[in-house]
């Protein structure tokens, strides 16, 4: 694997949103007083700190969604 590659699959549809949900990362971890560490490598955190990271963006990304669709209906 090449510098600045990650070892995630996923891709984003939309390029610019990789620093909204990098963002968004950061805030839930506070949130829920979990530490991100500073060098990016995630191998000494635990599986539940990591999920639960997830699993919160996961949630508010759905929220939003639900948002922007029941206001697009009200029109």
């Amino acid at each position: 694997m090449g510098a600045g590659q990650s070892r995630s699959s996923n891709v984003l549809v939309v390029p610019q949103a990789s620093q909204a949900l990098e963002q968004m990362k950061y805030e839930v971890a506070q949130e829920l007083g979990i530490q991100i560490p500073q060098d990016g490598y995630y191998g000494f955190m635990a599986t539940r700190d990591t999920g639960a990271i997830g699993g919160h963006i996961t949630r508010r990304l759905v929220q939003i969604a639900e948002q922007q669709l029941a206001g697009s209906f009200q029109r």
